[in-house]
């Protein structure tokens, strides 16, 4: 896609929190956010700070779930000497949503060492959230050693090839994408011939109106291709959802949240729950980067996402973890 996109800043340029366009209008950095519903089809837009405020069935649409990344279980380094403490915080923040979500998508880097006791870590603090159901796709820390099979033994019973699915809920079409196997020169993702061509068939069918969400571990959109922030051939698998008026991209990978909108597209990446990196290009490579200890759980968090029949875009929200 390098070249080819063309960036939306979204802004409400009459200030009174309606977009009149009917897009979806939240750029997030770093934890912040803004919360987006309709109502009698006209979006409206609050920041973070009034959610406190707010009625929580003003803010509930017809399907809520929650995004969490790449948790890296197993990493002890400096920038988070403790990981289990900063998940288990993660799960405290969805537990304490005003709305509890239906599930939990998880994005990836699950494990730091595809160790088992680190996925049995995960599993086990996980046994916490409030919502059971837990639907993953493998990072490339998942999939060490062994191309990936003891993910599959846990997390892809029934998925296909590497571990690629969907599966609907209450009228959204879900599609979990793997896209760490066979990584390109620099660390760009790929999906391949066989998980395109499946992705084709899976949404041919789907009226033109289904919202979609696709979640995958590398970014689908060239967030900075130099450290392998990107995937080769997303721009393919994109071309088959061009037909549908709503699509959400969630990935993680990059540990920052970052949103952008091309036409019918809504990419949006996650904080990690371990550890944070450096904005693009602000550094010679990308990698865990330690901050003050105060101030870790400002730059961990997790995406809660809305959905409200009839809109154009979902409604994404980050929260850290402080």
């Amino acid at each position: 896609m390098a070249g080819k996109v063309k960036d939306e800043l979204l802004y409400d340029h009459n200030h009174d929190g309606i977009d009149r366009r009917g897009f979806l209008k939240c750029m997030a950095w770093a934890g912040t956010g803004a919360f987006c519903v309709i109502r009698g089809g006209v979006l409206r837009s609050y920041s973070m700070s009034r959610l406190a405020e707010m009625d929580p069935k003003e803010m509930t649409g017809e399907l809520g779930f929650a995004q969490i990344s790449d948790s890296h279980m197993g990493f002890n380094k400096a920038a988070n000497p403790d990981v289990a403490a900063t998940l288990k915080a993660a799960v405290d923040k969805i537990n304490g949503l005003a709305v509890t979500p239906e599930f939990l998508l998880h994005t990836g880097d699950i494990s730091h060492l595809s160790k088992p006791e680190e996925f049995d870590a995960v599993d086990q603090i996980l046994k916490g959230a409030k919502p059971q159901d837990v639907f993953y796709v493998p990072g490339e820390h998942d999939v060490l050693n062994d191309d990936g099979k003891q993910f599959l033994e846990r997390y892809g019973k029934g998925a296909k090839g590497a571990g690629w699915y969907s599966f609907d809920k209450k009228g959204v079409h879900f599609v979990g994408l793997v896209n760490v196997m066979n990584l390109k020169a620099g660390g760009l993702g790929t999906l391949g011939h066989d998980q395109l061509e499946w992705l084709e068939d899976d949404v041919k069918h789907l009226k033109h109106s289904t919202p979609i969400v696709v979640f995958a571990h590398i970014p689908l959109w060239s967030v900075y291709p130099e450290w392998g922030w990107g995937t080769e051939d997303s721009a393919q698998a994109l071309s088959y959802l061009k037909k549908f008026g709503s699509v959400t991209v969630l990935n993680g990978h990059i540990h920052q949240t970052m949103q952008k909108v091309e036409g019918n597209v809504t990419f949006h990446t996650a904080a990690s729950t371990a550890f944070p990196q450096p904005a693009p290009g602000k550094a010679d490579s990308p990698g865990p980067m330690k901050v003050p200890a105060e101030q870790l759980k400002s730059v961990l968090g997790i995406t809660d996402v809305n959905s409200v029949r009839g809109q154009q875009a979902l409604g994404v929200v980050d929260s850290t973890l402080e």
